[in-house]
């Protein structure tokens, strides 16, 4: 990334803590990442999900769009996350389903930002005319139909074009992938645990979940799909192995999150796409923060059903109770499997080693 620093007279001399004042106001933080490094930015879509992906090849890859109408505010967001680190063209736009808060902002967003290609796991299932996700649905055909974008439908197994880092297709359109993936396939002992979750076979179920390689590292985000489906691929064996960060499902909701997926991947960190009245709810959080291994939680917001009880603690929250701050998380990454979670909403930092 390039940085462009404000010309000063050569008479006056910077001192060291003048220096350090100078780089802090210009929030070189979130947007600096060093050659060779993946950039992963979380933006704040209150609820819904948005996750913008940088690559060192320059190829950037969207997975999820927010909300429609809003006066465009997801876009928006999207549009100056995609500033902050340097790109003037989205190259590919992922819709995992085409649920509201997903696939919502798709018009908003191309008329913020050039797109190249958008994927998605073929035809809406929810045909009821009239109906929101119907109404989702016509607008991206919409969209597609102005014939100035390139379209991918993902299937079960795919890898994705994407330059600069591997993108496996996980589950698609109600299929799930059928063959175990490096790391893979050793028996998964909380098959065994008991689920009492509800029963979801609407567009959720379709969701088109990912799994992104990038050297050391795996990144696993499955949209907004059922435990039900998780169980394909994750029992009686666990097809996925370890996985270092978890995206979590359903933005924290009941559905979605089973022992079997949770618990077997052993994620080091996971990051939970949540508002402070939807998603979030305690017994995905408290689920996610006992999965073995887990570091860290890291919250989009404050789970109001969630409480002082359940949420994670307040410096892995980004934006915390109260009015919306918009605030994001920016995840770097190293090939070796290292990474840093930047959190806007305090500024501060952590990194995690490679394992």
């Amino acid at each position: 990334q390039r940085m462009v620093f404000r010309t000063m007279p050569t008479r006056f001399a910077l001192s060291f803590f003048t220096l350090c004042l100078a780089l802090a106001g210009l929030n070189l933080s979130p947007a600096w990442a060093a050659k060779g490094n993946l950039q992963v930015y979380f933006v704040d879509v209150e609820g819904g999900q948005s996750t913008l992906f940088l690559t060192p090849a320059g190829q950037s890859l969207l997975i999820d769009t927010g909300w429609p109408e809003n006066a465009g505010r997801d876009a928006d967001r999207i549009a100056a996350a995609a500033k902050r680190l340097g790109v003037s063209k989205i190259d590919y736009v992922l819709l995992t389903h085409y649920h509201d808060d997903h696939s919502g902002g798709v018009p908003q967003l191309v008329q913020r930002i050039p797109v190249g290609t958008f994927i998605d796991h073929g035809p809406n299932t929810e045909p009821k005319a009239g109906g929101p996700t119907e109404k989702i649905w016509e607008a991206y055909q919409q969209v597609l139909a102005t014939g100035k974008y390139k379209h991918l439908v993902a299937h079960a197994g795919d890898v994705l074009p994407i330059a600069g880092m591997k993108t496996t297709v996980i589950s698609s359109n109600g299929e799930v992938i059928g063959r175990n993936l490096p790391g893979g396939g050793e028996a998964n002992p909380y098959c065994k645990t008991p689920e009492t979750k509800p029963m979801d076979h609407s567009e959720n179920s379709r969701s088109l979940g990912v799994l992104i390689n990038f050297g050391g590292l795996k990144i696993l985000d499955l949209g907004d799909l059922t435990w039900d489906k998780e169980m394909q691929f994750m029992c009686p064996a666990n097809r996925l192995g370890r996985i270092d960060i978890l995206i979590v499902s359903h933005h924290g909701l009941n559905p979605s999150s089973s022992h079997a997926l949770v618990d077997a991947i052993h994620p080091r960190v996971a990051i939970m796409d949540n508002a402070a009245t939807k998603g979030g709810a305690p017994q995905i959080i408290d689920e996610v923060k006992q999965a073995p291994g887990l570091e860290t939680l890291w919250q989009l917001h404050y789970s109001e059903r969630g409480g002082a009880e359940h949420n994670t603690p307040a410096e892995y929250i980004a934006n915390p109770q109260g009015p919306d701050q918009g605030n994001y998380f920016l995840l770097t990454a190293t090939s070796k499997g290292s990474f840093t979670v930047f959190n806007s909403g305090n500024s501060k930092s952590q990194r995690y080693a490679a394992r």
